[in-house]
This record gives structure tokens, C-alpha cells and sequence, in this order.
């Protein structure tokens, strides 16, 4: 059984991605991996030519004046993946890391559906890391889990803004994929940066869904980027060990996170919230798989 990694990534210093943590927690699951680089104005092509490890390069060029729903992420993922030889495909964007202590299980999981038709993919659960290193997003404000890895059938297409997969037949018809529940888990630091990459990252997350109107009334225009969240929670366990240097280099400012300044939760998140942290069962989930 191979496996391949890929993601993509554009501008990935100077906004703040640790993709170099993200594709280091790559190397040793991965016999190779693939990275659509898009054009940058920063060294981002250069690091990642730097690490040691079976790593190819696509260079990619991208289209600045398509701001139809972040489309141009799942573009940008679909080109990596379309150099992607191995039985399986594991993917991770830029600001996910992957946990040594998940490879075992992760091959685990892939070898015991090999075989198995009615099993597409796998899923995987999320920490979303908010404001510092020590907390985490919770709530159905925050997506649980999603598809990671999937077998390399030529059908499987990056979907929509590229959080997601589907199945793309011989018909040309698209459906969800058939996906199997297990306990390897994504770090996403997409909310851990020094509030002004934090305010250059997300003007320039929402260049590819809005236009300069929208960018200009709604996103704030000092360095201290506001927060969204309802609610956090602390981390009480063990980051990935590709992670720690950048963790203790921030160190500086993430002391200063005040994980009270939360918004206030409307109604019906508060009731369903509350539920799902009774029962675990999280009313109305959107999901981008059908489980089995």
C-alpha cells in the first residue's frame, strides 16, 4: 500500500500558515507528496524546497479575479491531486498538522477498508485552536470532522471551497463519498497567528469569495482583529511534536489571549450546544460524506 500526500498553498509566510509544520507531519506517513505552490511574493516556494523528503513541486499560477466561493481552493487542490500515484491520498492545507501519535493508526484504518467497496475514505476530528495554543473553538460554530484520506480510485474531486471531497462517476454524476469514522485527528492553527497576519490572512481569504466593497466594510481596519467566537475551551493535551518550536516562538503574544472575550450565543446555538455536550449528538450537522 502507497500513500500520497498533497495540499497547496500561496503566500504561506507572509500570512502566517506553519505549511511547513503542516507537510513535515506529512513526511513519515507519505511515500510522496505533492504541493501546488501558487505564485507568492514571499519564500514559501523556497521552504518548501528546502525540507528533505520525497516532495514534488507544481507551480501554479492563480487567477486573482475569480472570487466565486473560494472555487480557486478546490482548483488549486484538484491540480495536486490530479499527480497523486499512491493507493491512498491523505490531504492536509496549510494551516492543519497532522499528530505522530495518529500515523499507526491512521495506516491502521487504511489497510483495514482496502478491501472493503463499501468504504471510500476516512474521517478524521478537529481541533480548532482559537486566539492561542491552548484553546480550542467548540460548539456547532466549529466543524467536527471531515474526510482526509481516501482511496485514489481518478474519481474523487476537491469540492466547492476545498473543505470537502465528492465522487465524480462515469456518468458524470457527483455524489457525497461512502466514509468510515476513526480517531485520527487535524490540528488547525487557521486562528493562531499575530492579530495583523491574522487581519493580511483573512483579507486575503475573502479576496476569493467577495468583492473590494464587501472587503472594505467588513473587514477591520486596525491590527487588532475582533473576535468571532462563542466559546472556548482549554487544550489539555499534547501538540504535535512539528509544532512545539513555532509554539514557543509565538509564546509572546499569545500569553496576551483573553479566552472570556467571547461573543454571546444566539438562542438556538445555546440550546443545541447544550444538547450536543448532554447527548454528543449535535442537531442538523452538516455532513460533507455519508458515514458507514
Amino acid at each position: 500500500m502507497t500513500i500520497s500526500g498533497f495540499s497547496f498553498i500561496r503566500n504561506g509566510e507572509i500570512l502566517g500558515y506553519p505549511f511547513v509544520e503542516s507537510l513535515r507531519s506529512l513526511l513519515p506517513l507519505c511515500d510522496e507528496i505533492i504541493v501546488a505552490v501558487g505564485n507568492s511574493d514571499d519564500m514559501t516556494r523556497e521552504k518548501i524546497q528546502n525540507l528533505s523528503g520525497n516532495i514534488r513541486i507544481i507551480d501554479t499560477t492563480w487567477d486573482d479575479n475569480n472570487r466565486l466561493h473560494g472555487s480557486i481552493l478546490a482548483e488549486q487542490t484538484n491540480i495536486a491531486l490530479s499527480h497523486c500515484r499512491g493507493d491512498w491520498c491523505i490531504y492536509l492545507q496549510a494551516d492543519e498538522v497532522l499528530h505522530e501519535q495518529d500515523y499507526n493508526l491512521i495506516k491502521r484504518e487504511m489497510v483495514n477498508v482496502s478491501e472493503n467497496l463499501n468504504v471510500e475514505s476516512l474521517l478524521f476530528r478537529w481541533h480548532h485552536f482559537f486566539g492561542s495554543y491552548n484553546y480550542t473553538g467548540i460548539g456547532r460554530q466549529w466543524y467536527r470532522r471531515e474526510i482526509r484520506a481516501f482511496k485514489n480510485s481518478g474519481k474523487v474531486l476537491s469540492w466547492r471551497d476545498a473543505q470537502g471531497f465528492r465522487c465524480k462517476d462515469e456518468n458524470g454524476v457527483i455524489r457525497k463519498l461512502y466514509a468510515r469514522q476513526t480517531e485520527a485527528r487535524i490540528f488547525h492553527y487557521g486562528w493562531v497567528r499575530h492579530p495583523r497576519l491574522q487581519k493580511a490572512k483573512q483579507l486575503a481569504f475573502h479576496r476569493l469569495y467577495h468583492d473590494d466593497k464587501w472587503l472594505m466594510e467588513n473587514i477591520p481596519q486596525s491590527d487588532e482583529f475582533e473576535s468571532f467566537c462563542y466559546e472556548v475551551q482549554p487544550f489539555t493535551y499534547t501538540h504535535p511534536k512539528v509544532m512545539q518550536q513555532r509554539i514557543e516562538s509565538d509564546a509572546s503574544w499569545t500569553k496576551n489571549y483573553d479566552p472570556t472575550r467571547v461573543l454571546q450565543k444566539p438562542w438556538a446555538m445555546a440550546v443545541t450546544d447544550y444538547i450536543e455536550k448532554v447527548t454528543g449528538y449535535r442537531i442538523g450537522e452538516y455532513k460533507n460524506f455519508i458515514e458507514v
